[in-house]
Protein backbone atom coordinates (compact mmCIF):
# COMPACT_ATOMS: atom_id res chain seq x y z
CA UNK A 1 0.00 0.00 0.00
CA UNK A 2 1.41 3.39 -0.99
CA UNK A 3 1.17 6.36 1.37
CA UNK A 4 0.31 9.71 -0.17
CA UNK A 5 -1.71 11.52 2.51
CA UNK A 6 -0.88 11.47 6.22
CA UNK A 7 -3.09 12.60 9.09
CA UNK A 8 -1.69 13.66 12.47
CA UNK A 9 -3.90 13.88 15.55
CA UNK A 10 -2.36 16.21 18.11
CA UNK A 11 -0.34 18.72 16.11
CA UNK A 12 0.00 21.23 18.97
CA UNK A 13 2.58 19.28 20.93
CA UNK A 14 6.30 19.32 20.16
CA UNK A 15 6.10 15.74 18.91
CA UNK A 16 3.04 16.34 16.75
CA UNK A 17 4.53 19.48 15.21
CA UNK A 18 7.69 17.60 14.34
CA UNK A 19 5.78 14.76 12.69
CA UNK A 20 3.71 17.20 10.61
CA UNK A 21 6.87 19.04 9.56
CA UNK A 22 8.93 16.00 8.56
CA UNK A 23 6.04 14.45 6.63
CA UNK A 24 5.46 17.69 4.69
CA UNK A 25 9.16 18.08 3.97
CA UNK A 26 9.24 14.48 2.71
CA UNK A 27 6.59 15.15 0.09
CA UNK A 28 3.39 14.00 1.79
CA UNK A 29 0.12 15.87 1.92
CA UNK A 30 -0.52 16.33 5.64
CA UNK A 31 -3.66 17.03 7.62
CA UNK A 32 -3.05 17.97 11.25
CA UNK A 33 -5.73 18.34 13.89
CA UNK A 34 -6.21 19.97 17.25
CA UNK A 35 -9.20 20.81 19.42
CA UNK A 36 -9.12 24.55 18.77
CA UNK A 37 -8.16 26.97 16.00
CA UNK A 38 -5.95 28.78 18.52
CA UNK A 39 -3.86 25.64 19.07
CA UNK A 40 -3.67 25.03 15.32
CA UNK A 41 -2.53 28.57 14.58
CA UNK A 42 0.19 28.40 17.22
CA UNK A 43 1.40 25.08 15.78
CA UNK A 44 1.60 26.48 12.26
CA UNK A 45 3.52 29.52 13.52
CA UNK A 46 5.98 27.25 15.34
CA UNK A 47 6.51 25.03 12.28
CA UNK A 48 7.00 28.09 10.08
CA UNK A 49 9.59 29.46 12.53
CA UNK A 50 11.56 26.20 12.62
CA UNK A 51 11.60 25.98 8.84
CA UNK A 52 12.69 29.62 8.67
CA UNK A 53 15.65 28.80 10.90
CA UNK A 54 16.59 25.99 8.51
CA UNK A 55 16.49 28.47 5.63
CA UNK A 56 18.67 30.90 7.57
CA UNK A 57 21.19 28.12 8.25
CA UNK A 58 21.21 27.09 4.58
CA UNK A 59 19.77 23.65 5.28
CA UNK A 60 16.80 24.21 2.96
CA UNK A 61 15.86 26.86 0.40
CA UNK A 62 13.04 29.38 0.76
CA UNK A 63 11.25 27.54 -2.06
CA UNK A 64 11.49 24.22 -0.20
CA UNK A 65 10.09 25.89 2.91
CA UNK A 66 7.15 27.35 0.98
CA UNK A 67 6.38 24.01 -0.71
CA UNK A 68 6.46 22.15 2.62
CA UNK A 69 4.10 24.64 4.27
CA UNK A 70 1.72 24.43 1.29
CA UNK A 71 1.39 20.68 1.86
CA UNK A 72 0.06 21.20 5.41
CA UNK A 73 -3.67 21.51 6.04
CA UNK A 74 -5.30 21.74 9.46
CA UNK A 75 -8.66 20.86 10.94
CA UNK A 76 -10.66 20.55 14.13
CA UNK A 77 -12.94 17.96 12.51
CA UNK A 78 -11.98 14.29 12.56
CA UNK A 79 -14.10 13.71 9.44
CA UNK A 80 -11.34 15.41 7.43
CA UNK A 81 -9.18 12.33 7.96
CA UNK A 82 -11.52 10.10 5.92
CA UNK A 83 -9.22 9.88 2.88
CA UNK A 84 -5.86 9.64 4.67
CA UNK A 85 -3.70 6.61 3.90
CA UNK A 86 -1.89 6.74 7.24
CA UNK A 87 -3.02 8.21 10.55
CA UNK A 88 -0.52 9.03 13.29
CA UNK A 89 -1.80 9.78 16.79
CA UNK A 90 0.48 12.04 18.86
CA UNK A 91 -1.51 13.00 21.94
CA UNK A 92 -0.62 12.76 25.64
CA UNK A 93 0.26 9.34 27.06
CA UNK A 94 -3.14 8.42 28.45
CA UNK A 95 -4.67 5.09 27.46
CA UNK A 96 -8.31 6.24 27.64
CA UNK A 97 -7.61 9.27 25.44
CA UNK A 98 -5.72 7.24 22.86
CA UNK A 99 -8.44 4.58 22.74
CA UNK A 100 -11.08 7.26 22.31
CA UNK A 101 -9.19 8.69 19.33
CA UNK A 102 -8.55 5.28 17.76
CA UNK A 103 -12.22 4.31 18.02
CA UNK A 104 -13.19 7.54 16.27
CA UNK A 105 -10.53 7.10 13.58
CA UNK A 106 -11.63 3.51 13.02
CA UNK A 107 -15.17 4.70 12.37
CA UNK A 108 -14.08 7.63 10.19
CA UNK A 109 -11.21 6.40 8.03
CA UNK A 110 -11.22 4.10 5.03
CA UNK A 111 -10.87 0.39 5.74
CA UNK A 112 -7.46 0.56 4.05
CA UNK A 113 -6.10 3.29 6.34
CA UNK A 114 -3.25 2.29 8.62
CA UNK A 115 -3.54 3.61 12.17
CA UNK A 116 -0.33 4.36 14.04
CA UNK A 117 0.40 5.60 17.54
CA UNK A 118 3.52 7.52 18.57
CA UNK A 119 3.22 6.26 22.15
CA UNK A 120 6.54 5.80 23.90
CA UNK A 121 5.45 3.32 26.54
CA UNK A 122 1.79 2.23 26.36
CA UNK A 123 0.50 -1.12 25.08
CA UNK A 124 -0.28 -0.78 21.39
CA UNK A 125 -2.39 -3.93 21.22
CA UNK A 126 -4.51 -2.47 24.02
CA UNK A 127 -4.88 0.78 22.07
CA UNK A 128 -5.87 -1.19 18.95
CA UNK A 129 -8.45 -3.27 20.84
CA UNK A 130 -11.11 -0.59 20.32
CA UNK A 131 -10.80 -0.88 16.52
CA UNK A 132 -11.99 -3.42 13.99
CA UNK A 133 -8.59 -3.41 12.28
CA UNK A 134 -5.90 -4.48 14.79
CA UNK A 135 -3.97 -5.94 11.83
CA UNK A 136 -3.59 -2.39 10.49
CA UNK A 137 -2.35 -0.85 13.75
CA UNK A 138 1.31 -0.37 14.61
CA UNK A 139 3.58 1.87 16.63
CA UNK A 140 5.67 4.62 15.05
CA UNK A 141 7.70 5.93 17.98
CA UNK A 142 9.42 9.09 16.78
CA UNK A 143 12.20 10.58 18.88
CA UNK A 144 12.56 14.29 19.63
CA UNK A 145 13.34 16.53 17.95
CA UNK A 146 11.54 14.66 15.18
CA UNK A 147 12.98 16.45 12.11
CA UNK A 148 16.57 15.97 13.29
CA UNK A 149 16.55 12.59 15.07
CA UNK A 150 17.45 9.78 12.69
CA UNK A 151 15.92 6.89 14.67
CA UNK A 152 12.33 5.65 14.57
CA UNK A 153 11.01 2.62 16.41
CA UNK A 154 8.45 0.61 14.47
CA UNK A 155 6.47 -1.44 16.96
CA UNK A 156 4.74 -4.65 15.88
CA UNK A 157 1.93 -6.07 17.95
CA UNK A 158 0.90 -9.72 17.88
CA UNK A 159 -1.87 -8.69 15.47
CA UNK A 160 -0.01 -6.32 13.12
CA UNK A 161 0.08 -7.80 9.62
CA UNK A 162 3.24 -8.22 7.56
CA UNK A 163 1.74 -5.93 4.92
CA UNK A 164 1.22 -3.18 7.48
CA UNK A 165 4.79 -3.58 8.72
CA UNK A 166 6.15 -3.42 5.17
CA UNK A 167 4.28 -0.18 4.54
CA UNK A 168 5.51 1.24 7.85
CA UNK A 169 9.11 0.44 6.94
CA UNK A 170 8.86 2.06 3.51
CA UNK A 171 7.23 5.12 5.03
CA UNK A 172 10.01 5.39 7.62
CA UNK A 173 12.69 5.17 4.94
CA UNK A 174 10.95 7.90 2.93
CA UNK A 175 11.38 10.24 5.91
CA UNK A 176 15.12 9.65 5.80
CA UNK A 177 15.11 7.74 9.07
CA UNK A 178 16.66 4.51 10.22
CA UNK A 179 14.25 2.12 11.92
CA UNK A 180 14.45 -0.68 14.40
CA UNK A 181 11.58 -3.12 14.84
CA UNK A 182 10.52 -3.48 18.47
CA UNK A 183 8.08 -5.83 20.15
CA UNK A 184 5.02 -4.41 21.88
CA UNK A 185 6.60 -4.52 25.34
CA UNK A 186 6.60 -1.64 27.87
CA UNK A 187 9.04 1.07 26.79
CA UNK A 188 9.96 -0.84 23.62
CA UNK A 189 13.77 -0.57 23.16
CA UNK A 190 14.69 3.11 23.39
CA UNK A 191 12.88 3.99 26.60
CA UNK A 192 13.77 0.74 28.34
CA UNK A 193 17.39 1.81 27.93
CA UNK A 194 17.26 5.60 28.06
CA UNK A 195 14.85 6.02 30.99
CA UNK A 196 17.01 3.74 33.13
CA UNK A 197 19.98 6.03 32.44
CA UNK A 198 18.05 9.25 33.03
CA UNK A 199 16.61 8.11 36.35
CA UNK A 200 20.06 6.89 37.46
CA UNK A 201 21.44 10.36 36.73
CA UNK A 202 18.77 11.92 38.95
CA UNK A 203 19.58 9.49 41.76
CA UNK A 204 23.29 10.34 41.55
CA UNK A 205 22.42 14.05 41.83
CA UNK A 206 19.87 13.42 44.58
CA UNK A 207 22.38 11.50 46.67
CA UNK A 208 25.01 14.23 46.35
CA UNK A 209 27.57 12.01 44.61
CA UNK A 210 28.13 14.59 41.85
CA UNK A 211 26.88 17.95 40.63
CA UNK A 212 24.56 18.33 37.66
CA UNK A 213 27.46 19.58 35.51
CA UNK A 214 29.69 16.68 36.52
CA UNK A 215 26.96 14.16 35.73
CA UNK A 216 26.24 15.64 32.32
CA UNK A 217 29.91 16.09 31.44
CA UNK A 218 30.59 12.47 32.39
CA UNK A 219 28.12 11.24 29.79
CA UNK A 220 29.12 13.80 27.15
CA UNK A 221 32.87 13.32 27.48
CA UNK A 222 32.95 9.71 28.63
CA UNK A 223 30.37 8.25 26.24
CA UNK A 224 30.33 10.98 23.57
CA UNK A 225 26.66 11.79 24.20
CA UNK A 226 25.64 15.06 22.50
CA UNK A 227 23.71 16.15 25.59
CA UNK A 228 23.90 15.14 29.25
CA UNK A 229 21.06 13.15 30.90
CA UNK A 230 19.87 15.97 33.16
CA UNK A 231 19.87 18.47 30.30
CA UNK A 232 18.00 15.88 28.24
CA UNK A 233 15.35 15.57 30.94
CA UNK A 234 14.89 19.32 30.83
CA UNK A 235 14.69 19.27 27.04
CA UNK A 236 12.04 16.56 26.82
CA UNK A 237 10.12 17.71 29.89
CA UNK A 238 10.52 16.35 33.41
CA UNK A 239 6.76 15.76 33.57
CA UNK A 240 6.89 13.68 30.39
CA UNK A 241 9.68 11.48 31.70
CA UNK A 242 8.00 11.14 35.09
CA UNK A 243 4.88 9.90 33.31
CA UNK A 244 6.89 7.40 31.27
CA UNK A 245 8.77 6.19 34.36
CA UNK A 246 5.52 5.67 36.26
CA UNK A 247 4.04 3.72 33.34
CA UNK A 248 7.12 1.50 33.05
CA UNK A 249 7.27 0.87 36.79
CA UNK A 250 3.56 0.03 36.90
CA UNK A 251 3.96 -2.54 34.13
CA UNK A 252 7.36 -4.02 35.04
CA UNK A 253 7.51 -3.59 38.83
CA UNK A 254 11.25 -3.07 38.35
CA UNK A 255 12.84 -0.64 40.84
CA UNK A 256 15.06 0.64 38.01
CA UNK A 257 12.06 2.60 36.74
CA UNK A 258 10.72 3.83 40.09
CA UNK A 259 10.79 7.65 39.83
CA UNK A 260 13.25 9.33 42.24
CA UNK A 261 11.71 11.65 44.84
CA UNK A 262 13.67 14.59 43.42
CA UNK A 263 11.99 14.20 40.02
CA UNK A 264 8.55 13.95 41.62
CA UNK A 265 9.14 17.09 43.68
CA UNK A 266 10.43 19.07 40.70
CA UNK A 267 7.35 18.22 38.67
CA UNK A 268 5.10 19.10 41.61
CA UNK A 269 6.88 22.46 41.85
CA UNK A 270 6.33 23.09 38.13
CA UNK A 271 10.04 22.81 37.30
CA UNK A 272 9.45 20.96 34.05
CA UNK A 273 12.56 22.04 32.18
CA UNK A 274 13.00 24.29 29.18
CA UNK A 275 9.28 24.81 28.64
CA UNK A 276 8.90 26.42 32.07
CA UNK A 277 12.39 28.02 32.04
CA UNK A 278 13.41 26.02 35.10
CA UNK A 279 14.33 22.39 35.66
CA UNK A 280 17.67 20.86 36.58
CA UNK A 281 19.07 24.02 34.99
CA UNK A 282 17.79 27.60 34.93
CA UNK A 283 16.82 28.86 31.46
CA UNK A 284 15.70 32.38 32.37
Amino acid sequence: MGIKKVGVVGMAGFMGQGIVQICAQSGYQVVGSERSEEQINKSLVDIDARLAKNVAKGKISQREKDIALARIKSTTNMEDFADCDLMIEAVFETMNLKQEIFAELDATCSNNTILATSTSCLSIIEISSVTKRPNKVLGLHFLSPVPQNKLLEIVKTIATSDETMATGKEFTKSLGKTFIVAKDFPGFVFNRLSVALLLSAVRVLESGIATREEIDDTMKLGLDHPIGPLALLDFGGNDVYLHIANALYEELKDATYAPPMMLKQMVAAGWLGRKTKKGFYDYT
